[in-house]
């Protein structure tokens, strides 16, 4: 009877299936096992994207070599973007002709550029037809402000026909004086910049103004001799300085005219172009690991500080950048304090009943409703309506052109705040409950009025709350992309929202996003293959951004908690 002992019979009722699942251990590895996922999840695209994103930027070896066919021979230089393997059975009933019988053979996608003198930038071809492979270190990499990179070889730079060096004479030396002339010729180029988007911008901005002055006499019947004369001086004044920057313009533009580069490309064509379209030339397969570090750098920072050019696949992001950050900020300006409102009259002040009930059902049910119908509402009710009755109230002068009733940052950040007003009302509200009702009694009996109470006690210890619905609220209003392309944001801007001209920060002025820097890049692009590199890399980008935000009210968040600790407990 040693099998029916009570020891035993313990034994094997703690040691069965179903003591264990009662245990809730099951539980516990399942939600581990989730996180885990989760976290190799996370980990994994964060480093797809910066992996295709950044690793984008850095200087990549540029191959020579010869593609050869049944038919003819083909000379190519390029960059190996990816390589994969492909059916040697498919190859050949597409009709490539290959020497191998492998059932499989590598195929690469070169990025032979000159696209406007080969038609594409990106060319596939079958490893086995490339033969005498070779990196050069004389190759050249032009990057350019159209027509995308150029490859080929440096020949001659020269000055309105006048040879200024010649690689045949002085190799070092042509190359020296191709560098000096490109750092001229972007000197050149960002003081145009200056002049045309400050200089000359403030004077567009003054005349507009005195236009709109002028339009409003005439509408309110106020023109007099004396005004007239006066708008005639101030825009008088405004195009002599309008002339001498155009002449100053005029000079800067000579200036760079009739400088010149000759390439040999690799079909030995020799091709002559000018060098006021060149950003920056550099030969990758002559450099050390510091002088690619280095270039590394260079093209990283253009990519966060500079302005989009090629249909938004060259150069940077810092409009997107800029707009997405300015958009959030005002909205989060413009959620807060109505949520916290709402929040605050829902729990402490409204009746607790039936009515109060559907409210708190109706913000629930809000948070759920689809982005782009939140934009259609933007479009129709603040765009059309409110801008358009703030352009017949306060801007007849403008007429017929509008000045609020259109698309513009302010009406995207009211249509964000609108998105996330529920999460900030639901997330602050929940955070009053959790106040103990002794705190406002004691509060009370100690002869503060309910306003006083509220103020200096329950809302500062709602804070961090507050904090939490913000955080996800700049969460998911940085990602959104739907509803912003109907209020606001646009493909190509590179004027800011903030300049300084008065009033400095323009409401009415549309704008860039990441978000929808995203979209145009990766769906609307004519070259996908230059674009994809952009789209990780912005992705990315846009993910940290996020996540920047969100640390630093988290950060605020834990201070506020901390502060608010003892009153809590």
């Amino acid at each position: 009877m040693k099998n029916s002992s009570p020891q035993r019979l313990a034994k094997q009722t703690a040691a069965s299936p179903l003591h264990w699942l009662r245990s809730g251990e099951p539980m516990i590895w399942f939600n581990a096992a989730a996180v885990s996922i989760s976290l190799i999840a996370v980990v994994g695209l964060i480093g797809l994207l910066a992996v295709r994103g950044f690793g984008h930027f850095w200087p990549a070896a540029i191959l020579q070599g010869t593609l050869y066919s049944a038919e003819s021979s083909l000379s190519l230089i390029g960059e190996s973007v990816e390589q994969l393997e492909v059916s040697g059975q498919q190859l050949r009933e597409a009709g490539f002709t290959l020497k191998g019988d492998g059932p499989f053979f590598g195929r690469t996608l070169l990025k032979q550029g000159n696209r406007d003198f080969l038609g594409n930038d990106f060319v596939w071809i079958i490893d086995e037809q490339l033969e005498d492979i070779s990196y050069p270190p004389e190759v050249l990499l032009v990057e350019r402000l159209e027509w995308g990179n150029l490859y080929g070889f440096l020949r001659t730079v020269s000055r309105n026909g006048e040879l200024l060096a010649d690689l045949n004479e002085d190799a070092q030396a042509t190359w020296r004086i191709f560098q000096q002339e490109i750092d001229n010729s972007l000197a050149i180029r960002k003081e145009i910049h200056a002049l045309e988007r400050v200089e000359i911008g403030h004077i567009n901005h003054a005349l507009e103004r005195l236009r709109l002055r002028e339009r409003q006499a005439e509408l309110d019947g106020d023109m007099s001799p004396q005004l007239q004369e006066e708008l005639l001086s101030a825009r008088s004044e405004q195009n002599a300085q309008y002339k001498t920057l155009q002449a100053e313009l005029a000079v800067l533009y000579g200036s760079m005219e009739g400088i010149e580069y000759s390439v040999d490309l690799a079909n030995g064509q020799r091709v002559s172009l000018p060098l006021s379209k060149v950003v920056r030339a550099y030969r990758p397969n002559d450099m050390d690991i510091f002088d690619k570090s280095a270039m590394y750098l260079e093209r990283l920072w253009e990519f966060l500080s500079a302005e989009p050019r090629e249909a938004n696949t060259e150069g940077g992001v810092f409009p997107a950048i800029f707009g997405t950050v300015m958009m959030v900020l005002l909205m989060s300006i413009i959620v807060t304090p109505f949520g916290v409102v709402a929040a605050v009259y829902l729990r402490e002040y409204a009746r607790q009943g039936f009515v109060t009930q559907i409210i708190r059902v109706a913000v629930n049910n809000l948070a759920g409703v689809p982005s782009i119908v939140y934009g259609v509402f933007g479009l129709g009710f603040f765009v059309y309506f409110i801008g358009g009755e703030l352009d017949q109230v306060f801007f007849p002068a403008a007429l017929p052109s509008p000045t609020f009733g259109t698309p513009g940052l302010m009406w995207a950040s009211l249509t964000l705040a609108l998105l996330t007003l529920p999460v900030v009302i639901v997330a602050t509200e929940e955070g009053l409950a959790r106040i103990p009702r002794a705190v406002r009694e004691g509060s009370l009996a100690l002869g503060a009025t309910r306003a006083e109470t509220l103020w200096r006690i329950v809302l500062p210890m709602a804070s961090p709350a507050m904090m939490t619905g913000l955080i996800l609220a700049v969460a998911r209003a940085a990602g959104e992309v739907a509803p912003l392309m109907l209020v606001g944001v646009v493909k190509l801007a590179p004027a800011l929202p903030l300049d300084g001209n008065y009033p400095f920060i323009h409401l009415d002025q549309k704008f860039m996003h990441l978000g929808f820097h995203i979209y145009d890049v990766g769906f609307q692009s004519p070259n996908v293959e230059a674009a994809r590199p952009l789209v990780y890399a912005t992705a990315l980008l846009l993910v940290g951004l996020i996540a920047l935000l969100n640390l630093t009210a988290v950060a605020l968040r834990n201070r506020l908690r901390e502060h608010y600790k003892s009153l809590d407990n």
